[in-house]
């Protein structure tokens, strides 16, 4: 990522290209869409299954650790898929790019589980969520991160750009009450966090 790079969220690679030069986020934007399609077919078995996914806390709490992890890659609705998969599709690559791809996908993991373990600790054994935006604002951590303390790996423009972006998803996240709050809000911590662990200086 440079400097007097302009467009660094603008994708203009044919479907094609996309796929060879990022495919971690490829990779995880087709996880999305085909748990999504699964999700819809009226199959018990897949049913049953997929109820022992999401982030229960009370799961949690009896030992079923992997639901801090298998949420990130589920959702609920066709406009929830859609949001979140359209975003990383916009934003991941640069990061992708910048991390190689294994780093690249424990960052986001990492923030996705902290984001869950967070939602563990202050929501009630009741609550249940699934999603990747916990996840996707460690992301954007990341990109605030360097927009303070490495300007030289991201442009003004596009700092600003991260800034009013995060300014919209934390307010959309206290309008809407089925908004899991503290996934948005740790996950984005922990991209803050992890940042300086996983960017290279150049």
């Amino acid at each position: 990522m440079r400097k007097e790079d302009p467009s660094l969220f603008t994708r203009t690679e044919s479907f094609r290209v996309y796929l060879s030069r990022y495919p971690a986020v490829s990779a995880l934007c087709f996880i999305h869409l085909v748990l999504f399609l699964l999700l819809l077919v009226p199959a018990q078995p897949l049913m049953f299954l997929f109820a022992s996914l999401d982030g229960y806390n009370l799961g949690i709490a009896e030992g079923e650790w992997w639901r801090l992890i298998t949420p990130i890659f589920l959702h609920a609705n066709f406009s929830h898929l859609f949001f979140n998969t359209v975003s990383l599709i916009i934003f991941a690559p640069p990061l992708e790019v910048s991390l190689k791809k294994g780093k690249f996908l424990l960052l986001y993991v990492l923030c996705g589980v902290t984001a869950n373990a967070a939602t563990f600790f202050i929501e009630p054994l009741e609550y249940s969520h699934i999603g990747a935006s916990g996840a996707i604002f460690g992301l954007f951590g990341v990109f605030l991160y360097m927009a303070f303390f490495r300007k030289e790996a991201i442009s003004k423009a596009n700092s600003q750009l991260v800034i009013i972006i995060l300014a919209v998803g934390f307010l959309t996240s206290f309008l809407y009450s089925q908004i899991n709050i503290a996934a948005h809000v740790f996950g984005f911590l922990a991209g803050m966090a992890l940042a300086p662990l996983f960017l290279r200086r150049r």
